[in-house]
């Protein structure tokens, strides 16, 4: 077994490389901002569902060699999740931003490949968003997908380009005007992806739940997941509770 600061790495020798960035399903570490409305070790049961949808959608797509970018300590447990077909990359420092730059220096900087690096809760997002981000990739220097709240769900180059993501982050409601801010100083081109939600919050829960009721198919294990919540949900007001 890989010792948790060596690299898990396999390439299909694809040009095309798509990449999660996840962390290990550890209660408290993943979807914290769900905790107030759910308990830390059910929101790492649901965050286990969505990784597991977001792989299969990634696995998906056809000549696209699929990876994860992860803290140090979490690549052991990735690896076991993911399986064999995927890579799980240590990235270099710490936070989301340092994330995204090893994402690039890592699979793009040598090898000048179209490289997307996309969140781990993303089941919800169609297949053609991500193989037409590819496409759209081939013909600018930069591709971004926007978030309704002023962040981005995804970000792919083709090149390496460090200033790019320095003290960033995909969550916040200024990360996108940042990042378009520091490609335009850097005179990329930038492409856009269609705009899409983040599951964050409960009101999330409660769309995707709606979503994934009309096309279960699209992420099963998601979809079974808030099946059963909202069948609890509804059994605790029908009892009074909260």
């Amino acid at each position: 077994m890989e010792s948790s600061n060596e690299m898990v790495v396999r390439s299909s020798g694809s040009d095309r490389v798509l990449v999660i960035m996840a962390k290990a399903p550890r209660p408290g570490a993943v979807k914290t901002r769900l905790i107030p409305s759910l308990s830390p070790e059910t929101v790492t049961a649901f965050y286990c569902c969505l990784l597991d949808d977001t792989l299969a959608l990634a696995r998906s797509l056809g000549d696209v060699e699929v990876a994860i970018m992860c803290p140090d300590s979490d690549v052991n447990e990735l690896a076991r999740l993911a399986g064999k077909d995927v890579s799980v990359v240590a990235q270099k420092g710490e936070g989301l931003a340092a994330g995204l730059t090893s994402v690039f220096a890592h699979f793009a900087e040598a090898h000048q490949r179209r490289t997307i690096a996309f969140n781990s809760d993303s089941p919800h997002l169609p297949r053609s968003v991500l193989e037409d981000a590819f496409e759209t990739l081939a013909a600018h220097d930069l591709i971004v997908g926007p978030t309704h709240d002023g962040g981005y769900y995804l970000v792919g180059a083709k090149a390496s380009h460090p200033a790019l993501f320095a003290h960033d982050g995909m969550g916040t409601s200024s990360a996108l005007e940042r990042l378009l801010s520091r490609a335009r100083a850097l005179e990329l081109s930038v492409g856009f992806a269609d705009p899409f939600y983040d599951i964050d919050v409960a009101d999330d829960l409660t769309r995707l739940a709606a979503e994934l009721r009309l096309a279960p198919i699209r992420a099963p294990r998601t979809a079974r997941w808030l099946k059963e919540w909202e069948l609890a949900a509804q059994s605790r007001t029908g009892t009074g509770e909260l």
